[in-house]
């Protein structure tokens, strides 16, 4: 678990998340270091649940090989909300101090006082992104999913590097936001610059993401939605994860159907599917 020490900024979007400077233990598992987390708090204008959204989807991605930030639970302490006046959240009855305690934190890809991250990129830069495949997985993951939200996405350069990187993030309404139910619509998930799609020539583009996903061990799975905190899922918690759980199970055998919709839907995401 990450421990915030300052607010840096607040983030754009609907959750009105926060960009916190923490310590967080290192890969290594041996020291501590340095990191900056874009903060989802529990009383957010959404829904708690984008919490259990954000660490359940975002592990799931990860499993299935997609490039996601790091996320992690995150303790924002009392006295960090009391002394910042910046971090609150404004709701219909009126600005309110964000909550304390356990929330879900979306590690930044790097320093942001050093490394230029981007929501845009002109369509040059776009073309050359240096894991440009992964909008094919991250469709395929978002159809699984139920991801009812446009796929958001940042680009980045890593030191020594020319060509951008894609980072998938702002997985807060897969599963259908605070629903946690599948309401299936072909375009839902999809870029919104379906240039991304253009190499897409046919089931074979897309094989390694099905795969993955169809035959992901049940048990590794089941080990990603016992490390949601029940404050993050509302009433019925335990039922709720049970059964979100067991439904994706058995969605990951209508795979190929929902990717069909997509291809047969109106915009024609795949003009190079032969």
């Amino acid at each position: 678990m990450a421990k915030a020490l300052e607010h840096i900024v607040r983030m754009r979007g609907g959750a009105q998340a926060h960009l916190l400077r923490c310590w967080h233990r290192a890969a290594t598992g041996e020291a501590r270091d340095d990191g900056y987390f874009v903060v989802k708090f529990r009383n957010n204008p959404q829904h708690v649940r984008i919490l259990a959204n954000e660490l359940l989807a975002a592990r799931l991605a990860d499993l299935v090989g997609l490039p996601v930030p790091h996320v992690e639970q995150v303790e924002v302490p009392e006295e960090l909300i009391a002394g910042t006046p910046e971090l609150c959240v404004e709701l219909p009855g009126g600005s309110q101090p964000c909550a304390w305690g356990r929330q879900v934190g979306s590690k930044f890809p790097g320093d942001p006082r050093y490394t230029a991250v981007f929501d845009w990129v002109p369509d040059e830069t776009l073309a050359r992104v240096v894991n440009l495949e992964a909008f094919w997985g991250a469709l395929v993951f978002d159809q699984w999913v139920c991801n009812t939200d446009g796929r958001q996405t940042v680009f980045y350069r890593e030191a020594g590097e020319d060509r951008y990187r894609v980072l998938m993030i702002d997985q807060g309404f897969c599963f259908n936001d605070g629903e946690w139910n599948f309401p299936d619509a072909p375009l839902r998930g999809l870029y919104l610059r379906r240039q991304v799609y253009r190499g897409i020539t046919g089931w074979a583009s897309l094989e390694k993401w099905l795969t993955r996903i169809e035959l992901m061990d049940p048990g590794t799975m089941e080990r990603v939605f016992t490390d949601v905190p029940p404050e993050w899922c509302g009433p019925g918690w335990e039922e709720g994860l049970e059964d979100l759980y067991t439904r994706l199970l058995q969605r990951r055998g209508r795979l190929r159907e929902l990717l069909t919709a997509v291809r047969n839907s109106s915009v024609n995401p795949f003009p190079g599917w032969k």
